[in-house]
C-alpha cells in the first residue's frame, strides 16, 4: 500500500525528495502535499512534476485544516530550523511519522525531550537521516563507552557564506585566501555560528556524547570543492576514523549532495517494508 507523504519545504532536499518520489524511485510513495511559505517554490517544483500534481499550501494553519494533512502518513521536514520549532510537534501529535531534516535544530534540548514525550504519546514515529555523514549506527553502538568525539567540517567559504559567524567576527567569506580555522568548539555554539551549515554536528551529538561535549571544527579552504566532514570517536572500544568529502548539491552550494541521497533512501526503507539493511 502507497505511504502518503507531505513534504514542507520546497529548496533542494525537499525537491530532491518530491522528484524522486515523482520519478518512482521510491516504490509505494505519492506526494500528499508541498507545503512552503513561499509560494512560487511550491509552484516551480510542482511544476516540475509529471505523475504527482499535489496541492500546495503556504499557510500551515490551512495545511492541518486540509484532507490532505490528515490523509498524510509520513510527512517530511526540510524548511529549517524554525520549522522544527513551529510545526514538529504538532505534525507528531496528529499520529503522523516524521523526517527531520534540520536536526540543528536539536541544540536545543528541551526541544528535543518535548517531542520525544510528544511521539510516545502518540505513538508516532521520527526518523533522522544520516545526512552528509556516514558511521551514526556505529557510533550509537558505542555510545556507553565512548569519551571523545570531533567533527572537523571543511567547505569552500562561499558555500559558508551567510552564516551568523560573519557577523560576529571581522573575517567575510570572500577575503578568506587560504586555508582558514574558523571556529574551534562545542556542537551546540557551533550550530548557533553555522545553523544550516553543520546540522550533521548535532545529529552526531545525538548519536554520541551531547551537544557540549561533541567537539567541534569548521575550515574555510577557498582551494575545495567539496563538503568534507572527518569523525574522529575514542573510548573502551578503540577508535573510529571516518571521512567523507560530498559533492555539493548542483542546485545549491551549502548542501551536500549526499544529504539529499540520504533523506531518499531513508524515505525508501520507510516506505518499503521488506527494507532492513542496518536495522
Amino acid at each position: 500500500m502507497r505511504k502518503r507523504v507531505g513534504v514542507i519545504g520546497c529548496g533542494t532536499i525537499g525537491a530532491e525528495l518530491a522528484l524522486a518520489i515523482d520519478k518512482t524511485h521510491i516504490k509505494n510513495a505519492i506526494i500528499a502535499f508541498l507545503f512552503d511559505s513561499v509560494t512560487s517554490a511550491s509552484l516551480d517544483l510542482r511544476d516540475k512534476l509529471h505523475n504527482n500534481h499535489p496541492p500546495i499550501f503556504s499557510r500551515f494553519s490551512q495545511l492541518v485544516s486540509s484532507s490532505s494533512f490528515k490523509e498524510a502518513d509520513i510527512i517530511i521536514e526540510a524548511a529549517s530550523h524554525t520549522a522544527v520549532r513551529t510545526f514538529a510537534k504538532k505534525i507528531v501529535s496528529s499520529n503522523k511519522s516524521l523526517m527531520i531534516m534540520s536536526t540543528g535544530a536539536f541544540s536545543d534540548v528541551h526541544l528535543l525531550e518535548e517531542l520525544y514525550s510528544t511521539v510516545k504519546k502518540h505513538e508516532s514515529h521520527i526518523y533522522f537521516p544520516t545526512g552528509a555523514i556516514a558511521g551514526i549506527d556505529a557510533l550509537c553502538s558505542v555510545k556507553h563507552i565512548l569519551n571523545f568525539v570531533m567533527l572537523t567540517t571543511t567547505k569552500n567559504p562561499k558555500s559558508l557564506a551567510g552564516a551568523p559567524f560573519f557577523d560576529l567576527t571581522k573575517t567575510k567569506p570572500e577575503t578568506i585566501r587560504k586555508r582558514k580555522l574558523l571556529y574551534d568548539g562545542n556542537a551546540l555554539e557551533a550550530i548557533k555560528m553555522f545553523p544550516t551549515n553543520i546540522n550533521v554536528a548535532v545529529l552526531l551529538s545525538l548519536a554520541g556524547l551531547g551537544t557540549r561535549k561533541t567537539r567541534v571544527r569548521v575550515i574555510a579552504d577557498p582551494n575545495t570543492n567539496r563538503n568534507e566532514h572527518e569523525i574522529i570517536a575514542r573510548g573502551g572500544f578503540g577508535e573510529i576514523l571516518i571521512v567523507v568529502r560530498n559533492v555539493p548539491s548542483p542546485h545549491n552550494p551549502k548542501t551536500s549532495y549526499l544529504a539529499a541521497l540520504s533523506a531518499i533512501e531513508c524515505l525508501r526503507r520507510i516506505c518499503d517494508d521488506k527494507i532492513r539493511i542496518g536495522t
